[in-house]
């Protein structure tokens, strides 16, 4: 009987996990429908370039092109193609737009993403709020179940001394 019950309880939890998976996977592929309905392709690009400049592969690039740029302006062989001579007016200028152009972009992005991610929060606060009432009905039907057992035991005691007094005659 044990393991009947050690199964059964086995079986009602693989349920449960499946039902939460695929509960959880509609509301992310949901919100990834909207995300993508709602989103311009202004948007998208602000993402993706948010995404670039946000990377390890956007900082190697960016290093090595620094680093040919001040190699090209500076070395005497390669006097006769210099265009911005050192202190590199022109670098800075040049990192002046950039910073420029990708703080606004990046924020764009972030803005995004917090708003969505206040959409999934609302989702899982729900989730946990239904959740916490089946736990709370659960408890209430595990608390009746012990209260008719209490009732249960009570009478069969009751029931198991009269037995007694019967056999012995009183």
């Amino acid at each position: 009987m044990e393991n009947e019950n050690t199964k059964d309880l086995k079986e009602y939890a693989g349920r449960i996990q499946r039902l939460v998976d695929n509960f959880q996977s509609n509301i992310h592929e949901h919100l990834n429908e909207d995300y993508i309905k709602s989103t311009k392709w202004s948007d998208k690009l602000a993402d993706n370039v948010a995404s670039f400049v946000g990377s390890w592969k956007f900082i190697n690039i960016f290093m090595v092109f620094l680093a040919v740029w001040v190699i090209l302006n500076s070395l005497a062989i390669t006097k006769v193609i210099h265009f911005d001579e050192p202190p590199f007016i022109l670098l800075n200028l040049l990192l002046s737009f950039l910073a420029g152009f990708q703080a606004p972009i990046i924020m764009m992005s972030q803005n995004r993403q917090s708003a969505r991610d206040k959409q999934e929060a609302i989702i899982d606060f729900a989730i946990n709020y239904k959740a916490e009432q089946e736990i709370v009905d659960i408890q209430g039907h595990l608390h009746r179940l012990e209260a008719d057992f209490a009732e249960f035991r009570n009478d069969v005691k009751e029931e198991l001394t009269e037995i007694k007094k019967l056999l012995r005659g009183e």
